[in-house]
């Protein structure tokens, strides 16, 4: 199992049907949930291991999540808002460095994300093809439409997810 990206790299097929849109928007939905379950039970010292060497810890894993759909979250809101708006991209190893990033109780996270996600996957619902088709533009990356990052943001989840549960079955850690 390749301990670095266990679900393989994302790699984006197109165009996706209403259908494909409401399953991404349920699995995101989902994600606090899922992460809820995926660190129940861990210890601060389970919390505080590396899902791989060299790798952050399941504690800033968590973190990262929040961190990293806060800016997904608000990158939406300004695509939806803004024709083409360039958005910033944040050092994402930098914060995870950070002291809270490192030490800051798992719960503070799980609880911020849970409400990010009600409020992020309510508006997602409201919204129409057109609305997904609008873009922002990335630094990197050019033209992002809103179908695409909400792929990018699903694969993600369960990216980091398969993280914890991979290192949870590792280690032993049912």
């Amino acid at each position: 199992m390749d301990l670095q990206y266990p679900i393989g790299k994302f790699q984006w097929g197109g165009e996706i049907s209403e259908a494909q849109r409401a399953q991404l928007i349920d699995r995101l939905e989902q994600v606090p949930s899922d992460l809820h379950q995926a660190v129940a039970g861990l210890t601060a010292e389970q919390a505080d291991t590396p899902y791989r060497p060299e790798g952050w810890t399941v504690r800033q894993l968590v973190h990262h999540l929040c961190d990293s759909n806060i800016n997904a979250y608000v990158r939406f809101r300004l695509a939806l808002t803004e024709d083409d708006p360039p958005i910033k991209t944040f050092a994402q190893e930098r914060w995870a460095a950070l002291e809270d990033a490192r030490t800051a109780p798992l719960e503070l996270s799980l609880s911020l994300l849970e409400s990010l996600q009600r409020r992020w996957v309510l508006l997602l619902r409201s919204l129409g093809a057109a609305d997904f088709a609008r873009t922002f533009r990335h630094p990197q990356m050019g033209a992002v439409a809103l179908d695409r990052y909400l792929g990018l943001v699903d694969w993600h989840g369960r990216h980091h997810l398969a993280h914890i549960r991979s290192l949870r079955e590792r280690l032993g850690w049912q």
